[in-house]
């Protein structure tokens, strides 16, 4: 009663404090409260993010039933336009293998260096992954069987950037889940070997292994099944055929050291299998696109996708061009086809000849003109772009490293005219190899539909993977002269019979170096002389000009100095040929199109082509026009080899040849009444060419393949063109000298006025001195030469 009294005297209350509490108690019990709050909101941070992946939220996912029976895939067939299979759309050949058919020896050697407790996890170890974590993947990696199966899935490279990366690992994650509960782990080990790229085209453990040693996976040998497994982490690092690099066993080494570790196998047995040298009997199997077809199909397959975008989004529904079985019916001709191809290759063969000849004892063959800085840089460039490099930048190889491996010898194929020979180079040799081969495109179509009847975009897609008709861009040349003389007598009515000055031409310190005398544009055109055709050009106006090739379907960037009257744009095949067709199709343009019509595989259409022709000029223009390049078949540059090549000059042949710069680029553009055809000759690099005109210009370089190949058209009587056909006249066109007086404005007459100071420009002429790039007209060329054949850079 006491103790009260002065509790509550001292504290002034009436009512006693409670007693206080274990402070020590409540702190523990709000940490067990913190601890199990920051568990549940892992756990169900952990879920939400896994279910955010599985349901594509953090980008696509790939679609596991793809492993599932690719034997049921339909392919899609390509029909020619005379009822010929051209080729199918299909998943990559390989020959899968059944589980029982593996070797043990390579099962085990899987498991050993891959993943020891494959048969115990659920798709992910977490053992190894703390262990990856921990050591930053010094004693392995985190990977398990199942996840490196399941990231065989992405197409894309690993990303680089960190981010995307762990999404990407996720992606693994929920794939690898997702396979454990699909498939038994005996099937998860028969998948991956089935689905690895061993390289070399050895997709799969099968096709590789009759590859690299000549038999089929059931009989591997210890040490071969460890070599296959060693290619598992870096196919290409670790590849067999490196004879020279002791690497390959180095890892073969470490896998059946493993395996001694883990028990499968004994001692004996692992000393007897390192001290097995590595012996392959490579046996090459050719990509299943190793042809002609591999280029028109690159660009089909492009517009097929197109086209089935634009079904998707119409019907919802999504096909698919390697498994949905559709019909591609195409435009071209599979005998027309055929001939293009011949046409090229028996150049060529020529062609290369000749070249190899001129190149011989050069140290720097195959370039002119530069120096050793420029051409390793070149090197450097070619090499960066190979998927030996990527793969090696993806394995986090050193760049010194990768540069050592690029000059050390291996066993490969590499392209001949006579065929595919085996040999053991250095990859940095076989690059600069194969940039001294020839290559060459070509084009054909019918002007007045705009059907392409044959496309060979390159010589042989194993090795040069790279389209020349509507993929790759060079400069044109002289070939770009008929759209400045159609802008000419379409703005200022001139008449082939119109005369031009052929005197140097000077502007600035730029000078077109002419032999003087006044010329008709027939003949200028004939024997293409460059100063009439900057001449015309400025007179017309070079937008004009631009405008007239816009007209004609050239997307591609023009300049509008002056120059660009010469040809210096870079310009595709496929819109020179289109725009040339214009002409013969009486000013009417078509867009080029090699689809008539895609089904799907119960016959339904998908899409159906139809041409929306253009109207650009009057048909008294295109006519004029094709009376023009009459005179360069007839007389001009390209008759004398046209001659050679035993074509009559009676068969009318409306054509021009362009000739580039240092004589990269040859071309010729040949027109008869019911076909166009284009060609283009030239190399991968501008700095390899013939070192003289006489052998690298375009009626030397493109014109044989045209006329081999028209030769072969004119025989075949079935294809119904022949040399005897004629260009059809407009109605109203007269002589080709008086029937353009008044419709562009009443500058021409019988061949009467003409000369340059004669013509007054209805518009002013384009006299800026800069170009598109930025260059000044006095930095493009100082000394020209008559004829075609111009420096545009210097």
């Amino acid at each position: 009663m006491e103790q009260n009294n002065q509790n509550t005297s001292s504290t002034g209350n009436k009512f006693p404090l409670p007693p206080k509490k274990n402070q020590k108690n409540t702190a523990w019990k709000r940490w067990v409260k913190i601890i199990w709050v920051g568990f549940i909101a892992v756990v169900l941070g952990i879920s939400g993010l896994f279910f955010a992946v599985s349901q594509g939220f953090l980008g696509e996912m790939p679609d596991v039933k793809e492993l599932e029976n690719p034997d049921i895939y339909v392919a899609s067939q390509i029909f020619s336009s005379d009822g010929v299979l051209l080729g199918k759309f299909e998943k990559e050949k390989t020959q899968p293998v059944e589980y029982k058919n593996l070797p043990p020896y390579l099962i085990y050697a899987l498991q050993a260096k891959e993943d020891e407790r494959f048969k115990e996890h659920s798709g992910i170890d977490l053992q190894s992954v703390v262990r990856a974590v921990v050591f930053r993947g010094g004693r392995g990696g985190g990977s398990t069987i199942t996840q490196q199966l399941a990231k065989l899935l992405f197409t894309k490279e690993p990303s680089k950037n960190s981010v995307k990366r762990a999404i990407q690992k996720l992606k693994e994650w929920v794939v690898a889940v997702s396979l454990e509960k699909r498939y038994t782990k005996e099937e998860i080990i028969t998948l991956y070997f089935n689905k690895f790229d061993f390289t070399h085209n050895a997709n799969g453990i099968e096709m590789a292994s009759k590859i690299y040693f000549n038999k089929s996976a059931s009989q591997l040998t210890l040490p071969e099944a460890a070599v296959f497994v060693s290619m598992l982490e870096a196919p290409n690092a670790n590849n067999p055929l490196r004879h020279n690099s002791a690497r390959p066993k180095e890892r073969r080494d470490v896998v059946l050291k493993q395996m001694l570790e883990t028990g499968y196998i004994d001692q004996p047995t692992y000393e007897k299998a390192v001290a097995t040298p590595i012996v392959t009997d490579y046996r090459p199997i050719k990509d299943i696109t190793d042809d002609y077809s591999a280029y028109y199909k690159f660009y089909l397959r492009k517009e097929i996708d197109k086209y089935l975008k634009d079904y998707e989004k119409d019907t919802g529904k999504k096909l698919n061009l390697y498994k949905d079985g559709l019909k591609i019916y195409v435009t071209l001709d599979s005998k027309m086809q055929k001939y293009a191809e011949e046409a090229i290759k028996e150049h060529l063969t020529d062609l290369q000849r000749r070249f190899d000849a001129e190149q011989r004892g050069r140290k720097d063959r195959p370039f002119y003109k530069l120096n050793s800085t420029q051409i390793n840089n070149l090197m450097m460039q070619a090499v960066k772009r190979t998927g030996r490099y990527k793969q090696m930048v993806a394995e986090n190889m050193p760049e010194d490293s990768i540069l050592m491996e690029f000059h050390k010898p291996v066993k490969m194929t590499r392209f001949t005219w006579a065929g595919e020979e085996e040999v053991e180079m250095s990859p940095w040799d076989s690059i600069r190899y194969h940039k001294q081969i020839a290559q060459a495109g070509l084009m054909s179509m019918v002007p007045g539909t705009g059907e392409i009847k044959a496309w060979v975009g390159g010589i042989n897609w194993q090795h040069f993977q790279y389209d020349h008709i509507k993929q790759g861009k060079r400069q044109v040349g002289s070939t770009f002269k008929p759209f400045v003389y159609a802008t000419a007598i379409m703005k200022l009515g001139l008449t082939p019979c119109s005369t031009i000055s052929n005197a140097s031409y000077r502007k600035g310190t730029w000078n077109v170096v002419g032999s003087g005398g006044m010329l008709t544009l027939k003949n200028a055109l004939a024997h293409s002389k460059n100063p009439v055709a900057v001449r015309l050009a400025e007179m017309a106006g070079t937008q004009s000009v631009i405008q007239t090739a816009r007209d004609l379907g050239v997307t591609e960037e023009i300049s509008t100095s002056l120059p660009m009257a010469l040809g210096s744009s870079d310009i595709t095949i496929y819109e020179m040929l289109g725009a040339y067709s214009t002409f013969a199709n009486y000013g009417n343009y078509n867009k080029p199109e090699m689809i008539w019509r895609i089904e799907d595989v119960n016959g339904r259409v998908i899409k159906e082509v139809n041409q929306d022709p253009k109207e650009v000029m009057n048909p008294n223009y295109a006519y004029t026009m094709i009376e023009l390049m009459k005179g360069v078949a007839e007389f001009g540059t390209a008759s004398g080899e046209l001659g050679r090549r035993g074509i009559s000059k009676a068969v009318e042949i409306a054509g021009k040849t362009g000739t580039t710069q240092n004589n990269s680029d040859g071309w010729f553009m040949g027109m008869v009444p019911k076909l166009a055809t284009g060609a283009w000759v030239g190399w991968e690099d501008r700095a390899t060419h013939f070192l003289g005109t006489g052998e690298g210009q375009g009626a030397k370089m493109a014109l044989p393949i045209w006329a081999i190949y028209m030769k072969k058209v004119w025989a075949d009587k079935s294809l119904k063109i022949s040399p005897d056909d004629k260009f059809v006249k407009p109605s109203d066109w007269k002589d080709g000298c008086s029937n353009l007086q008044g419709l562009g404005g009443g500058y021409g007459d019988e061949g009467g006025l003409q000369t340059i100071d004669d013509l007054k420009n209805p518009r002013p002429a384009d006299n800026s001195p800069k170009n598109n790039s930025g260059k000044k007209e006095e930095n493009i060329n100082e000394n020209l030469n008559t004829g075609e054949n111009i420096d545009f850079n210097k």
